[in-house]
Formats: structure tokens, C-alpha cells, sequence
């Protein structure tokens, strides 16, 4: 049985959307124990609303306090020592949970991993991984902002965990793994990129060379590999055009008699186009990297995009991925080493 601790105090919404998010999962998940991680008075008072139970599937572990979305993660770390995400995090440690879920402060989430779980041996940083919609399926980004600057080693223990859990998730036995550039001859890009590329070709790894940022949802790559800086714009800027294109089909099919009648007759095929263009469906990214398995949820999330991001966390527990990362990565990284010495 999986046991998933879910931060139930951070994030926009607060306890009463993780709450309506578990309502649904329990029902699609029976085989996984919740541990709902926050203050035990205001927890029991949703969960009456919600019409969930304190039962074997669903228990309160209290929590006094919660660390603020914009509190600094060295307050989380030493003033906060009872918030709901030190708590959490604290039973993953313990070996009581096989996962956490949690949409608070980004900043502090990855400081008491690091400091409480570690990395895995031979990954010097987390980075931050999320699956995202391409035209023929999906493609797994890492680093989304979690390390600013980074190392060419860095870039490839990113893209040796990426495949790790893009294959685990998936089933693909050898994931093409892509490094975004500003173009995809090999004389393109700078250092760091070049350098990256260098070590890539000398790994194990299905390595295609660079991608463009043009071909990132057509197929180009399933696995697609940058640093924190270039992954987080390119990230914010791929929500922010999906929003305006739904934005812009909304206005054009509610102007006027021939929008409202042409929406009528292509109702299926917009409601399709919407559902795949709605970032909640992918909402829940990985810190990929800790001897531990922690999700994190955007911290407006509403109940569809949280329970996604707590499903994330049930297949990475069912599929074991940090003992899968720990069996892999090293190998691969000496042999790199090896080669380029």
C-alpha cells in the first residue's frame, strides 16, 4: 500500500482544496493510505465538508505551524520546525511515507529536501522535472528553476534522471534525450551547452543532440534538458501563450451570433484542444535528485490540478524511482568520467 503525505496547509487555497482533490482519490486510488499533514482542528472541520473520513485510508498527522509562500527557506528551515511541510517531509525521512505532495514555497520544499533527505550519490543538485503535452505525446523538462546556474556535470545528471524516470513512467526503453539551444547545429550555443553536449555523447544515454525551442512540442525530443534559468522562462512562457490562445477562442467564439453558432458546431473538437492545452492536467513536478520522492504542486492548484499532482506522486512510489536513479546513476557517471579523462 502506497503511503502518500500530502502538505495539506500550503499552497493559495489552503486545506479545502486538497481536501475536494483526496475526496475523488480515494475512490480511483483504494490501495493508497493519505496522511494529511497540518493543523488537526481546521483538518477535521474540512474533511466533515468534504465528506471524507478520518479512516485507515485518510489520517491527520497535526502540524501547529505553515510556512508562508513568501518566507525564506532559512526561516522554514530553523523557525518553522512544526509546519506542515518540515512534518511531511519528516515522515519521508522516517521511512513512514513513500512520497510527498505539497503546493507550497518552492524555495523552502527544496531546502528541507536537501537538507533532511540529501541527494542521491552522485547527483550533486535537485532539479525541477514536469511532464509536458507535445503534438504527439509528451516530453519530460528538467531543470524548470531550480538551479540557476549550472555545471556541464550538472546537465548530464540531469539528463541521466530524466530518462530514468521518463522510461519508468512510460515504458520507453532508450528515451531521446534533447539539450535545449538556440539551434541544433553542434557549433551552436554557449559553453556551458557545448561542454554539456560533450559529455552527453559520451554517456550511455540516447543522446540527439540540441533542440530548438520550435521543436519542443512537435516530438522533438522525450526528454529535454537546460538549466533552472533558460527551463523556468521557458516554462512561464509556454503557460502564458496556452492561456491566451484559450483566452483568444473564448472571445472569438462568444462576439456575435455566427461565434456563439460556430462554437456549437465545433464544441467537440474545442472542448479536446482545451483539455489538452489546460496546464492543470500537467500539473505536479518532480524534485528529481533527493533520496526521497517530493511533488510539487503550483500553489494556486485547484482540486483537478492537485489531484494530478498527487497522482504523480502514486506512480513515481509504485515504480520505486529513487532506488531506480540510485542503481543507475552511478555506473553512468563513471563511465562518463572514465571516457573523458
Amino acid at each position: 500500500m502506497p503511503q502518500i503525505a500530502v502538505d495539506a496547509m500550503s499552497g493559495d487555497s489552503g486545506p479545502r482544496t486538497v481536501l475536494l482533490a483526496l475526496a475523488g482519490l480515494v475512490k480511483d486510488y483504494p490501495d493508497v493510505q493519505f496522511h494529511l499533514v497540518g493543523d488537526e482542528a481546521t483538518l477535521r472541520r474540512e474533511l466533515q465538508r468534504s465528506r471524507l473520513r478520518d479512516t485507515e485510508q485518510v489520517q491527520i498527522r497535526h502540524a501547529s505551524q505553515v510556512v508562508g509562500m513568501d518566507e525564506a527557506p532559512s526561516q522554514a528551515l530553523r523557525g518553522k520546525r512544526d509546519s506542515s511541510m518540515h512534518v511531511a517531509i519528516g515522515l519521508l525521512r522516517e521511512g513512514q511515507v513513500d512520497a510527498v505532495v505539497s503546493a507550497g514555497n518552492t524555495g523552502a520544499l527544496m531546502a528541507l529536501g536537501k537538507v533532511f533527505l540529501r541527494t542521491i550519490p552522485g547527483i550533486d543538485r535537485p532539479a525541477i522535472a514536469a511532464f509536458l503535452p507535445t503534438r504527439k505525446g509528451r516530453v519530460l523538462a528538467l531543470d524548470l528553476g531550480a538551479n540557476v546556474d549550472c555545471h556541464p556535470e550538472h546537465l548530464l545528471q540531469f539528463a541521466v534522471m530524466g530518462s530514468i524516470l521518463f522510461a519508468q513512467v512510460t515504458g520507453t526503453q532508450r528515451p531521446r534525450v534533447g539539450l535545449l539551444n538556440i539551434g541544433s547545429e553542434e557549433i551552436k550555443g554557449n559553453e556551458l551547452v557545448k561542454a554539456a553536449s560533450a559529455l552527453l555523447r559520451q554517456s550511455h544515454l540516447n543522446f540527439i543532440g540540441n533542440v530548438e525551442g520550435s521543436q519542443i512540442y512537435q516530438d522533438g525530443c522525450d526528454v529535454l534538458v537546460c538549466d533552472g534559468f533558460v527551463g523556468n522562462v521557458f516554462l512561464k512562457t509556454s503557460e502564458g501563450l496556452a492561456a491566451m490562445v484559450r483566452q483568444e477562442l473564448r472571445a472569438s467564439y462568444t462576439q456575435g451570433l455566427y461565434g456563439r453558432m460556430a462554437y456549437l458546431i465545433n464544441r467537440p473538437i474545442l472542448q479536446k484542444l482545451r483539455r489538452r492545452l489546460d496546464s492543470r492536467q500537467y500539473n505536479g513536478a518532480t524534485l528529481l535528485g533527493l533520496n526521497g520522492i517530493i511533488i510539487k504542486s503550483h500553489g494556486n492548484a485547484d482540486r483537478l490540478a492537485f489531484a494530478r499532482a498527487v497522482e504523480v506522486a502514486i506512480a513515481e512510489a509504485r515504480h520505486r524511482l529513487t532506488l531506480e536513479i540510485a542503481k543507475v546513476v552511478q555506473d553512468d557517471l563513471a563511465q562518463v568520467i572514465r571516457n573523458s579523462a
